[in-house]
Order: C-alpha cells, then structure tokens, then sequence
C-alpha cells in the first residue's frame, strides 16, 4: 500500500523543480552569448549594433593627364631672310670713282660720284655722301667741303655685292670766281665720306680746279640714287 507524500517531501520536490528550471535558463543564456560571429581583420562586426562602415571603392590608377601639346616655336630666320638682311656700307666696303654724268652746265660739271659694294655681303646707304676737294700730294682739303642739297630724294640703297650707287655733283669753275677770292689751285682728287662714315675714300683726278679759299663753295651734293647712272 502507496503511502501519501508528506508536506515537507512535496515542498523539498517543488525547490528541486524550480532548480532545475533556473539551471536550464542559465544554460541556454550561455549559449546564444558565445554565438557571436568572428570579426574579419580590418571589418567591423555585424551585430545590430554595429555602426556600418563605408563600403571600400576599388582603388584605381590615375588616369594618365593629357600629353601637352607643344607649345609653339620661334622661327628662326629662314635662309631667305637671312640672306637679306644687311648692315650699313662703311668705307672698307666700298670704291669711289666719278663719271661723266649729266655733262656740264654753264660754268659748272655735273659728273656723278659713284660708290661700289666691294665686299662678299649686301649693304645699305642711305642720304649724302661728305665730298671735298683735297691737293698738296698729301690728302690736304682745298676750300669748303660740299654742300647738302637737302632737296634731294634721300631713300635708303641696298647694294649687292658688285653693286652702286651714285650721288649727282655740281661742281662750279673755279675760273667764274675773281682769283684773289678763290686762289686757285689743280686739285689731285676728291676725297669721299659714305653717309654716316668717318674713314674716307679717295677719288683721283687732275682735272679738277680747286679755290683754296673757305668763302667759295664749288661742290653741291646730291642724296644717294640706285645704280651707277
């Protein structure tokens, strides 16, 4: 025959059950704690919690910049305009000589002074050549130097090589003028400053009559033209 359970044996039963019941929550808690999932080296963890991060952009190169375009050049002098280019003819490269000109006038000579490029490379004259009367075997000037005529077309010349130009003279007699006031004398050639020279040419004729006297002015000067004539 079952004996009935005693009071202290069913409250010693329920304490038992009620342990039982706590260790089992327990268990359980433990349990869904350690399930945490491993964290990737450098990630963040994907708990709920977790505040994402910003999602990696692929790390491309930089794109290669424009290959500037060349900027431009000076040209240099072609050979053309190398070739034109000249520089002012002094006396080295020149030779004086004088012509016959436009003949003569009443009581004067009208012969042109010529100047030749007798260099290897162009040059330019531009203006009056400086003409005076020189004698005494030594290069002495007689009288007055030429004067100006200002009147004259005075554009610039470009000799080549071999090339002239000329400056139309007026050269009075001497015999127009009262020989105390001239005080003549046979010159032995002109001497001869290109325009802007301060070297001389000489030009060589006995055929011309000087007044040594500064106060008579024989010779008038014309700017240079293209040209031997």
């Amino acid at each position: 025959m079952r004996t009935a359970p005693t009071r202290r044996g069913l409250a010693l039963a329920g304490s038992a059950a009620a342990l039982v019941l706590v260790l089992a929550g327990c268990s359980a808690g433990a349990s869904a704690g350690s399930s945490s999932p491993t964290t990737a080296a450098g990630g963040t963890s994907s708990g709920a919690s977790s505040t994402p991060g910003p999602t990696p952009t692929e790390s491309t190169s930089p794109s290669p910049s424009a290959t500037p375009s060349a900027g431009p050049t000076e040209a240099g002098p072609s050979p053309t305009t190398t070739s034109l280019r000249s520089t002012r003819c002094t006396a080295g490269h020149l030779e004086a000589s004088l012509t016959s000109g436009e003949g003569g006038a009443a009581g004067s000579i009208l012969p042109y002074l010529v100047l030749t490029n007798t260099g290897t490379e162009r040059c330019t004259l531009q203006g009056w050549p400086g003409v005076s009367l020189v004698g005494d075997g030594d290069g002495t000037q007689l009288g007055a130097a030429g004067d100006f005529d200002r009147s004259s077309p005075h554009g610039t010349v470009t000799l080549d090589p071999g090339g002239s130009a000329h400056a139309p003279l007026k050269i009075a007699q001497a015999a127009n003028y009262d020989a105390a006031t001239c005080d003549p004398q046979t010159a032995d050639g002109l001497r001869v400053y290109p325009p802007g020279e301060t070297h001389s040419l000489f030009v060589a004729s006995t055929d011309l009559t000087a007044c040594r006297s500064d106060s008579v002015h024989l010779i008038t000067v014309q700017a240079l033209l293209p040209g031997a004539s």
